[in-house]
């Protein structure tokens, strides 16, 4: 008679504990962090159509690192747990506390239940009318929950590149500071050696404090080559010229129930957050069993 094998409950939590953390580590690392006009994201992605940094909802944020296929499918339900809150109740009671404690529990119960874990690190961010009112929650694999003040690095060699970060980050950085700030961090790398990253090979977000209804506007091109310069412009904070609200020099614009169109139509990220045909139908549970690289 075979006997049968047994694991102890805490070698079996440690050894998808370590299997989770080496997945995320081998994905590049994203940098989250607050700054006088909002939220900014960065991080290294050559892509781009496989987008780590996402909308939401008006203004709520997303950015992963890890499985690409496993944190696309948080997206997706994210978007459509939004979608359906704002729908049944209001435009409001859609906020990333909601939206964290939803992911929390479908991290949670992979981790427990299922043969292996998700492979993802997460970050939920939310700008607010007031630098006050801003909320960054970062979620690990495990369902744990943080409520982040300032910053977050995930990812890749994030403890080395969170000392950089905290060196130089402060309150009242524009967006420009905020922006070499993380480039800089990213660029760091291992063994401490600096590297120049281009413009080109940043996948850069904001979502900005002062824009009506919908804050989050990705930075490409010319205007995040200036914000990327030592003495960037404050006119390259304005969007783009293929931007189709641009922000006049009057005041911000009126509020547009039309269809959004300030997003890059060349992702699934950049769809609006009102459940796309392009999307993928999987819920947050079926992505603990696919496979995937490290995004």
């Amino acid at each position: 008679m075979n006997m049968p094998f047994y694991v102890s409950p805490e070698q079996l939590m440690k050894d998808r504990a370590d299997f989770a953390r080496k997945g995320i580590a081998r994905g590049r690392s994203v940098v989250v962090l607050a700054y006088a006009g909002g939220i900014a994201f960065a991080t290294e992605n050559p892509s781009r159509a496989l987008h780590k940094i996402s909308e939401i909802y008006d203004r709520i944020g997303f950015a992963a690192v890890g499985k690409y296929n496993e944190f696309e499918n948080l997206r997706v339900a994210g978007v459509r747990y939004a979608d359906m809150r704002g729908y049944s109740y209001d435009r409001s009671d859609v906020t990333a506390r909601g939206l964290a404690n939803a992911y929390a529990q479908t991290l949670g119960t992979v981790f427990i239940t299922e043969s292996k874990p998700l492979e993802v690190e997460i970050v939920v961010a939310e700008v607010g009318a007031r630098p006050a009112d801003d909320q960054i929650y970062r979620l690990t694999y495990d369902g744990t929950v943080a409520d982040e003040h300032g910053f977050v690095v995930m990812g890749g060699q994030a403890e080395q590149l969170g000392r950089k970060v905290k060196e130089g980050w402060r309150e009242d950085l524009s967006l420009g500071e905020a922006l070499r700030l993380a480039v800089a961090a990213l660029g760091s790398g291992e063994g401490g050696t600096p590297r120049t990253i281009e413009a080109t090979q940043l996948e850069v977000a904001v979502l900005e404090r002062d824009r009506p209804r919908r804050a989050f506007r990705r930075l490409t091109g010319q205007v995040l080559a200036d914000l990327l310069a030592d003495g960037g412009s404050p006119a390259a904070d304005a969007p783009p010229a293929g931007d189709a609200r641009p922000v006049p020099e009057g005041g911000p614009p009126e509020p547009s129930t039309g269809t959004p169109d300030d997003q890059p139509t060349d992702g699934p990220d950049d769809r609006p957050a009102d459940g796309s045909t392009d999307e993928p139908d999987e819920g947050p549970g079926d992505s603990g069993t696919s496979g995937g690289t490290s995004h």
